[in-house]
């Protein structure tokens, strides 16, 4: 094959694969995940959050360069120029692939004009040094945080034969078994899907601690276990719209305020990390 049949070969494929997407493009979110050798600078690979605590000082340390510009102190100034200087390059030690994002002409203006007291040119550069960071922050800062700060519930195990998914999965069926039984006037089987639901709640209850290590709160908390007992005296003398009533306030309290937070960061957190395979792609 000739080279300006395979050029136009592949500008075909590239027209296409566009086409395809474009078609799709309600179906279709890009991204750009970050590189692998970023992970172990995040828990659980590393003991400590040492990017973060990295982006916290170059936060910090921006700041005191233009408070100090501002002021026009030389001596503190460069005191912080030299601390920004050293921790920003640790960004291309920690993750060399993005090595060459960094800005180092920027850097070295700014070096430059802190040295010779360019008060002006030193703010002016900064400016510039803030740019760069919020392009790969506009790429790259949530997807991160998704992936590795996110809670990884696939560990978990409520007890040694059952996962943390199939415990919830059962919680959840016992919550609407509640539901059906009260409606259908079961009382027997409501009340005995209700200990369940409760006996449940505890075993989950022993999971939390896992993340939550120095958390003082417990679950089921105070709140919860007085819906619990609420919902146990309207099942015996309310009625079904007052036992509906007592099951929705529990779910509130004991499911949806806890998967606010933690369900939706873990789904997106497996969808950026579960890579899909080629059948899955396909059907896309």
């Amino acid at each position: 094959m000739r080279w300006p049949h395979f050029f136009i070969l592949l500008c075909l494929l590239v027209v296409i694969a566009g086409g395809v997407v474009y078609l799709h493009k309600d179906r279709v979110a890009l991204m750009k995940l970050p590189p692998a050798s970023l992970a172990k600078w995040y828990k659980p690979l590393n003991k400590r959050q040492v990017w973060l605590h990295n982006m916290f000082k170059l936060r910090r340390e921006m700041q005191a360069v233009r408070f100090y510009s501002d002021k026009q102190n030389a001596k503190l100034l460069e005191k912080w120029v030299t601390r920004l200087s050293v921790n920003y390059l640790k960004i291309g030690e920690m993750v060399p692939e993005w090595e060459n994002e960094l800005d180092k002409e920027a850097l070295a203006r700014l070096q430059e004009s802190a040295g010779n007291n360019r008060y002006q040119d030193v703010k002016r550069t900064l400016d510039e040094l803030g740019e760069s960071c919020e392009s790969c922050h506009a790429d790259y800062r949530a997807v991160s945080a998704t992936m590795y700060r996110a809670p990884d519930f696939s560990i978990l195990e409520v007890s040694p034969s059952v996962s943390f998914k199939k415990h919830m999965e059962e919680l959840s069926k016992r919550l609407n078994a509640i539901k059906i039984a009260s409606e259908d006037g079961m009382q027997d089987m409501a009340q005995l899907a209700l200990a369940g639901l409760e006996k449940g709640m505890e075993e989950l209850g022993k999971t939390c601690s896992t993340c939550h290590k120095k958390d003082t709160r417990v679950y089921p908390d105070v709140i919860i276990r007085k819906a619990l007992a609420g919902l146990g005296e309207s099942m015996k003398t309310g009625t079904v719209k007052d036992q509906g009533r007592e099951l929705g306030t529990l779910a509130v309290l004991a499911c949806a305020r806890c998967h606010g937070t933690h369900r939706i960061a873990y789904g997106a957190r497996k969808m950026l990390t579960d890579r899909p395979g080629w059948l899955e792609l396909m059907r896309h």
